[in-house]
Parts: C-alpha cells; structure tokens; sequence
C-alpha cells in the first residue's frame, strides 16, 4: 500500500509539473502581442441600392354621435381597403392591423359655465400597415385606398427586402478605407507597416430612407399619387488594428 501510494503521489506531480510551464508561455506569448507597436484606424463606406418594396400606414377615423356608428364606418371602410389590397395581389402577410382606438369626443370650451365637458361623440380609428413588394402598384393603391375611405396615415418607406449584398459591399470597402488611412498615417510617421492584428466590424447601419407623407384629407383623385422611390444608403464602419516596424 505505502509504495501504490507513493507512485500515484509521483504520477501527480509529474503531472503538475509538466502542466505548469503552459501557463506561463501563453501569458508571455500574449504579453509580446499585445506590446507589438500598432497603428488603430476606422474605415467607412456606403453602398447605395434602389428599394424593391414600400412599408404604408393607411388609417380609417370615423367621428359619429355613436361608438357603433363611428364604429360601424371605420369598419366598412376598413374592409373594403383590405379586399382592394388582396384583388391588388398584395399577400395576407403582407398586411397587418397596427393600430385601432375608440374614444369619446368632448367640448372643453371656456362656456361651459362650470359644467362638466359636453359629450360631442365618437372617435373610431383603425390603422393598417401595407407591405408592397411591387412599387409599381404603390401610386394606383395610395388613390384607391383614398378612394374608399382611407383619410388619415400615409406614411411611406421605402426598403430593401434583401439589402446583405450592399451591406457586404459597403464593409469590403470600409476596409479598404482603412488600409488606405493606415499607409498615409504611417508613411507620415516613417513606419512601415505590418500584419493584420485585428478587424471588428462595427454594425452596418441603414440612413434615413427617402420618406413621403401624404395629407389625405378630402383628396379624391382619379390619377394614381406621384411618387419618387430613390435610394437606399447602407453605410458600414470596421476597426483595423495594425502592427507597424521601422522602416529598414
């Protein structure tokens, strides 16, 4: 026993023995990376694409003495708006209720006399937002929908179902921004420079998209609402760590 004891003791500490100088390397290898002399620069850059679909709020409000009848208005109006969208081929999903409010209407005048507000009505609005992936309907079902009812909304904007290839494009030449701000910085120093240490990508980010903004009240047109789509801009920054030597 004392001798099974005695090799198992020594198995172990040749074990230790062995493992403790990996420790030590890893930290020195690290240390000697991270005193490397480097040069820290941003690139950016934005590619541009045209958009392929549109995002639409289109709102219904209806003001009646009655919430059932103001109700009752809304929801007409609302119905045929949506049976115009899907004979337009615009696809279930594509079309989702974001928002819907009752609420009663008063007189807040000064003449009351002290009494309590007077009750004037009811307020009904129903908001739907439309997702058209065909831009060319988007004038044509802008006037129908004013057409049957829509009076409110209109907000537009335009996007890009699939944008990844702008976004990829925009980084590639991100990064070349940065090898290019990293050569005149250290040719301005009189380095050279050395390898890649490190790229981070930042998050590739979409500017504001061209936006429109109809006033519908009371607009009946026969003539589809002129529209101008443009472009979408996808800009991408990275940061570039590289190592620098003098120069020989």
């Amino acid at each position: 026993m004392p001798r099974l004891s005695m090799k198992i003791l020594s198995f172990a500490a040749f074990g230790a023995l062995a493992a403790a100088p990996v420790l030590p390397a890893v930290a020195v290898a690290q240390e000697a990376f991270d005193d490397r002399p480097l040069i820290s620069v941003t690139g950016e850059a934005t590619a541009a694409l045209a958009p392929d679909m549109a995002l639409v709020n289109l709102a219904v409000v209806r003001n009646e003495a009655t919430a059932r009848a103001a109700l009752d208005g809304a929801n007409k109006a609302m119905t045929d708006v949506l049976a115009a969208m899907k004979q337009a081929g615009v696809a279930d999903k594509d079309l989702q209720t974001s928002g819907f409010f009752i609420q009663a209407q008063y007189d807040y005048s000064s003449d009351n006399d002290g009494k309590p507000p007077k009750l004037l009505g009811y307020q009904v609005g129903n908001t739907l937002t439309v997702r058209l992936r065909d831009l060319s309907k988007l004038g044509g079902l802008l006037d129908t929908a004013v057409t049957l009812g829509v009076n409110q909304g209109g907000d537009i904007r335009f996007l890009n179902d699939k944008p990844d290839a702008a976004i990829d494009k925009a980084r590639a030449e991100a990064v070349r921004d940065a090898l290019a701000k990293a050569k005149t910085l250290a040719d301005a120093a009189g380095v050279v420079l050395g390898d890649v240490l490190e790229i981070a990508d930042n998050a590739a980010v979409a500017e504001p998209v061209p936006m429109a903004r109809m006033s519908m009240a009371g607009k009946e047109s026969s003539d589809a609402v002129p529209l101008a789509t443009g472009e979408n801009s996808y800009r991408a920054s990275v940061s570039v760590k590289i190592a620098i030597k003098p120069k020989p």
